[in-house]
């Protein structure tokens, strides 16, 4: 898919501030530092759409980023490590529940996580939770130009057994750096939309 003219459109922390257009919304999320703003510069061919930084726990809000009044990328404040206080932790937690419970745009929800390392527990409580609400979902195995071309089946098989994922659960490899895998994800982001 071509996106010609991306552009960020609101941060939100409640639903009186997100969109309402009505527009399809793929849902990013995953542990901080992960890749979820690398993801999607990397999607729409942009270089800093999405601010990215080598600090953990930059994103505090729901970044909405219009993709040529098609769809949204939802990027999610990343969960595990950061320097917000507990109290921040807490209030980030409970928007993003509250936003992946009742949001009705929601039409996907990509959750990123590092191929290099076994899921954390706030992998699988997140991958439990997506589960458990019901809404469709892949995942990602991002950062898979880090592991030997070769090794990427290998550790995607890994993946499936810590996940304990069904056989109809999608697990594709992508990695932001080398663009790799992009058509891929595209293909399967296109379903939905």
């Amino acid at each position: 898919m071509l996106i010609k003219y991306p552009k960020f459109q609101i941060s939100a922390v409640s639903s009186k501030q997100y969109p309402s257009d009505n527009l399809p919304e793929i849902v990013l999320a995953g542990k901080s530092n992960v890749g979820k703003s690398s993801f999607i510069n990397t999607m729409v061919n942009r270089k800093a759409l999405a601010r990215t930084s080598s600090e953990p726990g930059k994103t505090r809000q729901i970044n909405f980023y219009n993709m040529d009044s098609k769809f949204y990328f939802v990027d999610l404040p990343g969960y595990g490590y950061s320097k917000m206080s507990k109290e921040e932790q807490k209030k980030a937690g409970k928007f993003i529940e509250e936003y992946l419970f009742s949001r009705k745009n929601i039409s996907l929800i990509i959750l990123l996580i590092d191929i290099r390392h076994k899921p954390s527990e706030n992998d699988i409580l997140m991958f439990n939770y997506i589960r458990s609400i019901g809404q469709k979902f892949i995942i990602l195995a991002n950062k898979s130009d880090k592991i030997a071309p070769t090794k990427v089946p290998l550790y995607i098989e890994d993946l499936k057994k810590y996940l304990e994922v069904n056989s109809t659960d999608i697990i594709l490899p992508f990695s932001s750096e080398k663009k790799i895998y992009v058509d891929t994800v595209w293909n399967e982001i296109e379903k939905y939309i």
